[in-house]
């Protein structure tokens, strides 16, 4: 079996990496460019922080801001538009996933026109040619789409997200700059964070992992460890070290796949809204501690690149570490502990058992799920 790693073709790291910005642009002679961002970023002006350089370079540009939290159909089909109206060659995505996946779609449609009914592109779809090229600046520091060849899409018709597979989606260019990520406040830091972490977990124990991304993803949940609490009290250092590790994991687990964390929190994202970190969070412990006894020796690491001494444990013991300390770091953080702190209702836990159990990252959990095997994790969750 070939493993395959699929990285973007650039990228930039550090305070102040948002001038390459302009070098890129120009290097690649981009003649018009459709700043894809959403409107609080506008409105904060954290945007303006791109366009102005853009600006004072002379680089022509027109800006989408219409971008949800939770990107739908419509929201993509409209960028469609606004790119074409532009006459834009090429795309800069400022923000976090929600942006950067919109930038994707629209990306994609634009150079694969047979594609414009969004929901086609669920799954992996056969597009033939690159999407228009983007240059990503993430403002979080969780998704990591920036460097991965996944986006999600949500069907506000039915109630579902769906998740888009594609090698041609990647932005050629992703700009890592923690100085993009300083205003974001405690809560959302804290929610993408711990979204970070769960890619790097679920990528470290997903059933196509091997040993380049484990080496990826145990180095991401280092860093993650020892930075998230910095970066929710808005230490430099934690911001640098979130920007890192959230990166490293998504040069992992966009190469190998996810797991039931990420199959159980898309139904939460489509049916209430929820922010897709705090879904995560919550899910996480639940689906390690169901997960355990398929992952061989796996949690020991976990545990340890956590901060934690496992001399003298077994098994049971070190297992047991990992998720403890994985469930810590989320109370520490601000994270609630159980889905009906954050609007879940009970009533709902069979439709989103069926929803989980169809999404495409399920099948790569370690341990096999049904819907009923679901439903129980979320009913421990509640």
């Amino acid at each position: 079996m070939a493993n395959r790693m699929i990285l973007n073709e650039t990228s930039y790291f550090g305070a102040g990496a948002v001038s390459a910005v302009v070098d890129e642009a120009k290097k690649r002679a981009f003649s018009k460019i459709l700043v894809v961002t959403d409107p609080d970023l506008l409105k904060f002006g954290v945007t303006d922080k791109v366009t102005k350089l853009l600006t004072e370079a002379g680089l022509p540009f027109d800006v989408f801001s219409n971008v949800k939290a939770n990107p739908t159909v419509a929201c993509v089909k409209d960028g469609v538009e606004v790119f074409k109206k532009a006459a834009a060659d090429s795309i800069v995505a400022v923000g976090g996933g929600s942006a950067m996946d919109t930038a994707k779609a629209i990306g994609i449609i634009v150079n694969n026109p047979e594609f414009a009914d969004v929901v086609s592109l669920e799954g992996v779809a056969d597009t033939k040619n690159p999407c228009v090229p983007i240059i990503a600046v993430p403002t979080t520091a969780g998704t990591a789409a920036e460097v991965t060849i996944n986006y999600v899409i949500t069907d506000e018709e039915k109630k579902r997200k769906f998740v888009c597979v594609d090698p041609h989606d990647i932005p050629i260019v992703a700009v890592v700059d923690s100085d993009m990520m300083s205003t974001m406040p405690k809560g959302l830091t804290a929610a993408t964070g711990m979204d970070a972490l769960t890619h790097a977990i679920e990528g470290y124990t997903t059933l196509a992992a091997w040993e380049l991304t484990d080496m990826l993803h145990l180095k991401a949940i280092e860093i993650i460890g020892r930075s998230l609490r910095k970066a929710v009290a808005n230490d430099p250092e934690g911001r640098e070290g979130m920007a890192l590790g959230q990166y490293v994991a998504g040069m992992g687990f966009s190469n190998v796949g996810l797991g039931v964390v990420h199959g159980m929190a898309h139904p939460l994202g489509a049916f209430y809204d929820t922010p897709h970190g705090i879904a995560n969070a919550v899910l996480l412990p639940y689906v390690m501690e169901y997960n355990a006894e398929y992952t061989g020796d796996k949690f020991k690491y976990i545990a340890e690149a956590m901060g934690v001494d496992t001399s003298g444990m077994d098994q049971q013991a070190y297992r047991k570490a990992a998720v403890d300390a994985v469930r810590q770091l989320s109370k520490d953080v601000g994270i609630p502990e159980k889905l009906r702190e954050i609007g879940v209702k009970e009533e709902d836990l069979q439709a989103l058992s069926e929803s989980a159990f169809a999404d495409v990252c399920t099948g790569g959990n370690p341990r096999p799920c049904t819907v009923e095997s679901i439903l129980e994790i979320y009913k421990k969750a509640f």
